[in-house]
């Protein structure tokens, strides 16, 4: 039996892995088998700063390329090998609805975020959420993950999303020329970037309330340093002739 080489860690002098490490091409090959399993990736990246370091360099970059192959491309497509904010924050927006709760974003209502099975990222829909000026950058937005009956607020939706190529934006020029203002204690639940608020710099179309199907003044939402987009809506509820046709 041939035993592969182990390397020991040397990222933490208070690391538990005293004995070393696989190589990083048996675990891979390991992820590889297990269809990139983000829990586990997640479950992995606890263990030792060096399980975390290798997550966020491969893991986490193959699961973002098996989940959704022809956005990552287009992200990278630029020539980078990276992308905005790391893979581990852009492998956490693909999966992960950020919710709201007391003293965060958005207080209208208490939704704890949670994991989302399977989600639809749209560089088309990208568009609507864009300034006329702005709409030669490339946006992909998730449709809304409703939370219905949510008492007043009726239904409420939320969404994020992320930019390619943010820093040569022109919705990240436009933000800096209009001296918009950062959160003064909220970041971004992906990447831990302070936040824009793109309804404060009146820099919210109307397009965007006709592309979620929501109500055009209960719209709102923030994109971080890296370019990672979160946001919240209240939903117009389908009436009854509507919801009668839809199947069709």
């Amino acid at each position: 039996m041939i035993l592969t080489k182990q390397y020991r860690c040397i990222h933490s002098s208070s690391c538990q892995c005293t004995k070393g490490h696989l190589s990083e091409d048996v675990i891979f090959l390991v992820f590889q088998q297990l269809n990139w399993n983000p829990k586990l990736i997640a479950t992995l990246s606890c263990v030792c700063k060096w399980f975390d370091d290798l997550s966020k360099r491969v893991l986490w970059k193959e699961f973002c390329k098996t989940r959704a192959p022809k956005m990552m491309l287009d992200l990278q497509s630029s020539g980078s090998h990276s992308v905005d904010g790391n893979w581990r924050a852009l492998g956490k927006l693909l999966i992960y609805c950020s919710g709201c709760s007391a003293g965060r974003l958005f207080n209208r209502v208490q939704i704890p975020g949670h994991f989302v099975y399977r989600t639809r990222f749209s560089r088309t829909s990208g568009k609507s959420f864009l300034l006329p000026q702005c709409r030669t950058d490339i946006l992909y937005v998730s449709d809304p993950c409703e939370h219905l009956d949510q008492g007043e607020e009726g239904d409420v939706g939320f969404f994020r999303g992320v930019f390619k190529s943010f820093l040569v934006s022109k919705v990240r020029k436009m933000l800096i020329d209009r001296e918009a203002k950062l959160h003064p204690t909220a970041v971004c639940p992906y990447c831990k970037a302070k936040l824009w608020d793109m309804l404060q710099a009146k820099m919210i179309p109307q397009s965007a309330s006709c592309r979620l199907g929501a109500y055009e003044d209960c719209i709102e939402y923030y994109v971080c340093l890296n370019g990672h987009m979160l946001g919240i809506c209240t939903l117009v509820p389908l009436s009854d002739s509507e919801a009668a046709s839809e199947p069709e």
